[in-house]
């Protein structure tokens, strides 16, 4: 993949995570709750390959996070919750596996 390529996939992955804090943030004021405005602390590398790994740390813990609210969902029969993570979820499995994939394209 080159350098271009990359560039913009970077890009299209911080658009589809704003998307998601934005649904995320809209079923919470659903259920009356209140979104945070504080993330948790963000891993900040300093060269590219530092930070594709924190990149993949931070969307395996998202994963997990993920399916257990999928199931957290089912369990209270609240399909529209579990869909929206289901939806979520995919978009987050992609985002892994092109940082796998860019960290496997380096070894190369």
């Amino acid at each position: 993949m080159d350098h271009f390529a990359a560039s913009d996939k970077f890009k299209d992955i911080a658009v589809e995570e704003m998307k998601h804090a934005e649904k995320i943030a809209e079923r919470l004021w659903y259920f009356g709750g209140i979104p945070t405005t504080k993330p948790a602390p963000i891993s900040v590398g300093g060269e590219l390959w530092e930070m594709v790994d924190n990149d993949i740390k931070a969307e395996l813990e998202a994963i997990e996070m993920y399916k257990k609210i999928q199931k957290l969902a089912a369990s209270e029969n609240d399909p529209t919750t579990r869909f929206i993570f289901e939806e979520i979820l995919e978009q987050e499995e992609d985002h892994h596996d092109f940082f796998i994939s860019l960290k496997e394209g380096k070894k190369k």
